[in-house]
């Protein structure tokens, strides 16, 4: 994380905000010693097959077939829910 001050920021905000983006690591604004603000890269854009993939690898194996056999059929048209998948995050 790196720390920067208010002044440097407003000399400099758009290369500030370019190595926010180009490092995707949060600055933290100071201003008479005290830390006022945080800028937050935003994340990198995420198709939905990248993001499906991410959820597959966190949920178990009997939800994950179920992801997957609603998706296929969802695909031949013969399925337009997901409604009978258990949500994995409720115990």
């Amino acid at each position: 994380m790196k720390t920067i001050s208010v002044t440097e920021v407003a000399r400099n905000f758009s290369s500030v905000l370019n190595q926010l983006e180009k490092d995707q690591e949060d600055v933290v604004l100071v201003r008479n010693n005290q830390k006022i603000a945080r800028l937050i890269a935003e994340p990198p854009a995420q198709n939905a097959l990248q993001v499906l993939g991410d959820l597959y690898r966190t949920i178990d194996d009997e939800t994950a077939e179920a992801l997957s056999k609603a998706v296929k059929l969802s695909r031949k048209g013969k399925n337009k829910t997901l409604g009978g998948l258990k949500n994995p995050w409720v115990s």
